[in-house]
């Protein structure tokens, strides 16, 4: 029987023992393992020099280097790292520029053990994952937008996404192909003014587009 290929993930975060915490948590399941740890972004965009993860778990405030800057970096160089944020309750002006980078999520740092594990695998599926107490502030400190006109379809294809499903889950869903699934997230998009998949979960959210 040949082996499953595991989800290889980063953990960067300048506190050795919540390091050690979450790499616990992650090598307890049977589909992931931790293939870097940093204390700041300079040590990790190093480690990026040689290694490349599928994951990344990125702590904001980290001495040398933060996590904002650090994922710009490694996305500029990667873009297709899926990076999750770990946040605190506090650290809402970062929000919006994280988003704007392009990361997959949110994720509280006392996250539990099985939504942690949870948050790891939708977005590695091609999903977002956000922590529902993270979201509504993000959506509270939102401005508010205008009306927008959706088709039936965009609306079917916004609320999975806004339920993180990836483009390949959206397709088997609702028995349409990937290419017409990107086509109506394109339109959700342009008609949103969105910069990405995050921006529109927000907004829909915000305009009562969908619930949550």
């Amino acid at each position: 029987m040949s082996k499953v290929a595991k989800i290889q993930v980063a953990i960067v975060d300048d506190h050795q023992l919540f390091r050690n915490g979450l790499k616990f948590i992650i090598e307890n399941e049977d589909d992931m393992e931790v293939v870097i740890e940093a204390s700041n972004g300079r040590q990790f965009l190093d480690f990026l020099k040689n290694l490349k993860p599928e994951v990344v778990l990125m702590d904001i405030n980290m001495p040398e280097m933060d996590g904002v800057e650090t994922t710009r970096k490694a996305l500029e160089v990667f873009p297709d790292l899926y990076v999750l944020v770990l946040s605190m309750y506090g650290e809402i002006e970062y929000y919006n520029t994280m988003i704007d980078i392009g990361v997959k999520g949110f994720i509280l740092k006392d996250i539990d053990n099985n939504e942690l594990a949870d948050a790891i695998r939708k977005v590695h599926s091609g999903g977002n994952y956000f922590s529902q107490e993270l979201l509504l502030k993000l959506i509270k400190n939102k401005p508010e937008e205008g009306g927008i006109d959706l088709t039936r379809r965009e609306k079917e294809v916004l609320e999975l996404i806004c339920k993180g499903y990836s483009n390949q889950q959206i397709s088997e869903e609702l028995f349409i192909s990937q290419r017409t699934v990107e086509r109506h997230r394109s339109s959700l998009l342009f008609k949103t003014d969105s910069k990405n998949s995050i921006s529109l979960v927000i907004f829909a959210i915000k305009n009562n587009l969908v619930k949550i």
